[in-house]
């Protein structure tokens, strides 16, 4: 005799062996239209890729020279030709407004160029450096294809009930262009090398291991801020390709983050070990040795649990450059020789 709750479980069995095919029909779908998705962002990159090498191979043509005469629009005091309101479901940009009136402008027929403020040295805020001005020239070549493309965009998003993300180049000298065209929030605040989506492109997944000093002379003429802020700036680089790990030292070195290994860099964990360095404060002796020895460490322990990025290793030194406390420079040299020698044999790896 079957009891109620037998009856009801035996229906729903039967409801969800009913739907299966279905739901895995769909669930086909779904995927098919993901992979669709997918390999047209990958063609769009590739293509976005061919041209600007195209116009990089016009630069020093008398076009490209013409072109950059006819002027380049700036993300900071340029008014656009053709700039209209953004709608609420477009952009809401809060130091403009709430959204519910023009709360920010923006031209879709023209890209807009930006440079770091260090690097806008010359007359009205324009850059002097002969290699940022030729890459603002040959990239104003490619904003005709930037502009259909976006327009392409516009009408392949609408049909998935969704917008399209700018079109962007960033070189490598720290010019960044553009479409829509739009006004930086903070002038010269944005540096696409600081990037993730930079730094991913140019080095690829990797490795990295900060090894800070934090012994007393650190905190002579700032030295232990600006370790900091360095430190700080290569975190917030990475992307979830890269692994990451932080070793302070002084009379001892030890690992920070709460982790004996190197870590995915996740948003998460960058925070968590930006909050951590944030906290650090110098004090002791120095001890490059167990620095050292402490890094390797970290990085075997990694590979060895096949948590690593399986690509690029990195060691970034940060110190004031005086050993006090452990082994001599001499043994120092001699360990790393031998840790590097060891990752290459043991583990085929280079650091």
């Amino acid at each position: 005799m079957m009891t109620i709750g037998s009856i009801f479980l035996a229906a729903l069995l039967l409801f969800h062996q009913s739907n299966q095919y279905h739901a895995n029909a769909a669930d086909s779908d779904e995927e098919s239209e993901i992979e669709s998705i997918l390999k047209r962002m990958e063609s769009d990159a590739l293509a976005f890729r061919d041209e600007i090498e195209r116009v990089y191979g016009t630069r020093c043509s008398t076009e490209t020279l013409t072109e950059c005469y006819e002027s380049n629009y700036n993300d900071c005091s340029s008014t656009f030709p053709n700039q209209q309101c953004m709608k609420a479901d477009e952009l809401v940009v809060s130091a403009c407004g709430d959204g519910l009136n023009c709360n920010a402008l923006w031209d879709k027929e023209l890209s807009t160029v930006s440079i770091p403020a260090s690097l806008a040295d010359g007359p009205f805020g324009n850059p002097s450096d002969p290699e940022i001005i030729e890459s603002a020239c040959y990239s104003r070549l490619a904003e005709p294809y930037m502009i259909e493309k976006y327009e392409a965009d516009e009408e392949y998003w609408s049909k998935l009930g969704s917008r399209p993300s700018w079109t962007y180049f960033g070189a490598h000298n720290g010019l960044f262009r553009k479409i829509p065209a739009i006004h930086q929030e903070q002038c010269g605040e944005y540096d696409p090398r600081r990037r993730p989506w930079f730094v991913a492109a140019s080095s690829g997944p990797k490795d990295v291991v900060l090894v800070i000093d934090v012994s007393g002379s650190m905190n002579q003429y700032g030295r232990m801020n600006i370790a900091k802020e360095a430190a700080i700036t290569i975190i917030d680089t990475l992307t979830v390709a890269d692994r990451v790990a932080v070793v302070t030292f002084s009379d001892s070195a030890n690992q920070i983050g709460g982790h004996d290994s190197l870590i995915r860099a996740t948003s998460e964990n960058k925070n968590l070990l930006i909050d951590a360095i944030r906290g650090l404060e110098a004090n002791g002796a120095t001890n490059f040795y167990d620095a050292f020895r402490t890094a390797f460490n970290v990085i075997d322990r990694t590979i060895r649990d096949e948590q690593s990025s399986g690509c690029n290793i990195a060691c970034l030194f940060m110190t004031d450059g005086v050993i006090t406390a452990g082994r001599d420079a001499h043994e120092v040299i001699a360990m790393v020789n031998d840790r590097t020698d060891r990752l290459s044999t043991n583990f085929d790896r280079k650091a």
